[in-house]
């Protein structure tokens, strides 16, 4: 099973990701460990040592779930997945969680202001507002790429509304995924 969740900041990839992992027994790859040297999400590794952990990950385990997606700096990455899942969610909904999340981060390396709606922000949540936005297919995280992901994938695609439970999304993931392979 080589299932890979894509969707804006705040959507719920990762959360789906953990919970098909552990309901499946298979492994969660969460890209951020690629990407970011470590939980401040400060610094990034570099391309070599990205492509070095996906190359492990690539070897060691034939059953995955991974949240999000490489395309931006490795375009071949995932690309024996099995089913591609888009989660979309109401964009006020999901700025409310990554607040809510930056908060609970406390996220000390970053500055927060006030925007125009008096709501607290920084420089990460006024990237993730422009998810609908931005129109170049190669900027990493926004609808823009994951539309293009979706037009261009090899594997049959599953979107989803993720302001459901987490539970009914598996079970939506899990139905479209047994449509392809019954026998797995």
């Amino acid at each position: 099973m080589k299932i890979q969740i894509i969707g804006g900041s705040g959507a719920g990839k990762s959360t789906l990701a953990q919970y098909i992992s552990e309901k499946e027994k298979i492994k969660w790859i969460d890209t951020d460990q690629y990407l970011w040297k470590d939980d401040t999400f400060t610094e990034n590794h570099p391309i070599e040592k990205r492509l070095d952990m996906y190359q492990k990950d690539m070897e060691s385990f034939s059953s995955y779930a991974v949240s999000v997606s490489i395309d931006s700096w490795y375009p071949q990455g995932f690309c024996s997945r099995e089913l591609l899942v888009f989660l979309s969610l109401d964009d006020t909904i999901r700025l409310k969680r990554l607040r809510d999340r930056e908060r609970q981060r406390e996220n000390r390396n970053k500055s927060w202001w006030l925007d125009e709606n008096r709501e607290y922000t920084n420089d990460f949540l006024e990237w993730c507002k422009t998810y609908y936005t931005a129109t170049d297919k190669s900027s990493a995280g926004t609808f823009a790429q994951h539309a293009y992901l979706m037009k261009i994938s090899k594997s049959p695609v599953l979107k989803l509304d993720s302001s459901q439970p987490v539970e009914k999304l598996y079970d939506e993931t899990m139905k479209e995924y047994k449509k392809y392979y019954p026998q797995r």
